[in-house]
């Protein structure tokens, strides 16, 4: 039981389930399954069932698809408190992605049934997972208008500027550059030569996975991004 509560507790902390009571989440939380994943699984494939809400407990996820020949392009990066599958859970359609972990990572897998039986019961939790899917539609429209009208660098660029940063301006990317060209559609290749023309501008400073913004308003103002 007490797993139980620690699990309703990380549901109760999700904006889809604003409002549910305690205990509620608490028999949604006994119908799940936590499930941990090594480095570079594969957590489900395009076109399987989508019969469950998966919460990531820790470590992170890519979510992207694969072109026939082989590419991959990077959709997003769902860290911990972050959700995916929102869809098949509303439609009752596959999976329309590939999702892999990043690092080593503990799921929570919510049974799509558990959550239509919650929306029975509170009809708010429909509205909010509506809000949520939006959300994800919005910020997905905003990467593909990146890729469709900015060049590599100032994707890459914003890419930087969304990780977040401690005092110092440091960011741990957590990305090889192989990974960061699958997330802004170019090559490692181009990647690197973006990277080191910000180093040589004093925007940034590299060591490795790590990197440090000396210059946000410069790297912004170059991305366009100054909001």
């Amino acid at each position: 039981m007490a797993d139980k509560v620690n699990l309703s507790e990380l549901l109760s902390n999700l904006t889809m389930f604003a409002g549910v009571p305690a205990d509620a989440l608490v028999r949604v939380a006994g119908e799940s399954r936590v499930r941990k994943f090594r480095r570079g699984q594969i957590v489900f494939n395009a076109g399987d069932p989508g019969d469950s809400l998966v919460i990531v407990v820790s470590g992170r996820i890519t979510v992207k698809v694969r072109s026939a020949d082989g590419g991959e392009l990077i959709l997003a990066i769902v860290g911990p408190g972050g959700v995916l599958g929102e869809l098949g859970v509303i439609d009752g359609g596959p999976r329309s992605a590939d999702a892999e972990t990043l690092d080593e990572t503990e799921l929570l897998f919510v049974p799509r049934q558990a959550l239509v039986d919650l929306q029975r019961e509170f009809p708010q939790v429909t509205s909010s997972m509506l809000t949520v899917v939006a959300s994800g539609f919005r910020r997905l429209t905003d990467a593909t208008a990146d890729l469709v009208f900015l060049d590599l660098p100032r994707r890459v660029a914003k890419v930087l500027l969304d990780h977040p940063r401690n005092d110092a301006g440091a960011i741990d990317l957590g990305l090889s550059q192989e990974q960061l060209s699958h997330q802004v559609a170019g090559t490692r290749q181009s990647v690197n030569q973006a990277l080191r023309g910000f180093e040589r501008r004093g925007w940034i400073s590299l060591a490795g996975r790590n990197v440090v913004l000396r210059d946000v308003e410069a790297l912004a103002r170059f991305a366009g991004d100054l909001s």
